[in-house]
């Protein structure tokens, strides 16, 4: 277990967490191994079979903790927190936009060609590396690709399933030249088709539990801005699905998700002996490797860069709130349209 960021990560099973005032006392077999003030974190992240009990709950609602729920492979199951303190008129716009089919379509087309241009900038970025002239003019082939469709999608995505279809295809595009983007470690991390729960491969393991990272994080920046996360455009409404917090991540998982996990193998950071593969194919992290994410994870959201529309300089662990608030001032008419982050 770690804590970056005012975030406390539970990266194996078998933990009790219990109150002890106003610390929480994280146990196991008995033995204690943490003790945290509860005003030092702001969300907890438990990945496994971990207990806490009714009086910890209460600790962390009582001082706006909230505590995400995952698999061991990183699937989302569940968010506890106390009653939001949120505005109940911006929700209400919420709801009514995410009703209006026209708005709805409008939002959905732009995430969608901002998360297609990042898919773009980091073909491009990984051409400029590259030092085999086929590799490299491949991905440069696969980068004017994406462009083709970004035109298709400006002229002819008027609904939402419209411009689904067009995510579609950029998507086989970008997945079918991914494994060109690794420099080292080629065989380790084959990629051939994207797959989940379970992931059947390392490559599929790693983006799988990066994506549940930045899912949480977004999940924590619209619950901040006092929007309901999950309540969606792009993404269609289903029980325990946060669609909204879906929707944000799009412009995210190539900017962030993915350069990271292709920095993480080209560095050598993460091995195959980060892995294990259980009965029936599925891979999974050792505790040491999802310690390793957590930590190359924590430390990229450290890294700053210029906003391209505002123009001021943020950390990218802030890009989800501020994206969160733009958007929140598009519902709420302060803004004519919501504008996704765009790696430059």
């Amino acid at each position: 277990m770690e804590v970056k960021q005012n975030v406390l990560y539970l990266t194996t099973s078998g933990n009790y967490i219990a109150r002890d005032h106003l610390t929480l006392r994280i146990e196991s077999e008995g033995r204690l191994l943490l003790t945290i003030p509860i005003h030092h974190i702001e969300s907890i992240c438990s990945f496994g079979q971990n207990s806490f009990s009714p009086h910890a709950l209460q600790l962390c609602w009582e001082n706006g903790v909230t505590v995400c729920f995952f698999s061991e492979t990183g699937y989302f199951q569940g968010r506890w927190e106390g009653v939001p303190n949120t505005s109940v008129f911006l929700r209400r716009d919420q709801y009514r936009s995410a009703d209006n089919p026209a708005f709805a379509a409008a939002i959905s087309k732009s995430i969608i060609n901002a998360k297609i241009q990042n898919c773009r900038t980091s073909l491009l970025r990984s051409a400029r590396d590259c030092d085999n002239e086929s590799e490299k003019s491949e991905l440069q082939s696969r980068a004017e690709e994406l462009s083709v469709i970004l035109r298709w999608l400006d002229r002819e995505a008027s609904t939402i399933d419209a411009a689904r279809g067009f995510e579609g295809r950029a998507a086989t595009v970008y997945f079918g030249s991914f494994s060109l983007m690794l420099r080292h470690q080629r065989d380790a991390f084959a990629f051939t088709v994207r797959t989940r729960r379970p992931p059947l491969d390392r490559i599929n393991c790693l983006l799988s539990f990066l994506y549940a990272l930045v899912r949480h994080d977004c999940i924590a920046a619209l619950t901040a801005t006092g929007l309901d996360p999950f309540v969606g455009f792009l993404h269609a409404g289903r029980p325990n699905r946060p669609s909204l917090a879906l929707d944000l991540m799009e412009e995210f998982r190539p900017a962030i998700a993915d350069r990271l996990a292709i920095t993480m193998i080209n560095r050598k950071q993460i091995n195959e002996s980060d892995f294990v593969v259980r009965d029936g194919g599925a891979v999974e992290f050792t505790p040491q490797g999802r310690k390793n994410v957590i930590t190359a994870y924590q430390t990229r959201k450290q890294d700053t860069l210029t906003h391209p529309l505002l123009r001021e300089e943020y950390r990218y662990g802030q890009l989800m709130l501020v994206q969160s608030r733009l958007l929140a001032r598009h519902i709420r008419g302060d803004l004519p349209e919501y504008i996704p982050f765009q790696v430059k």
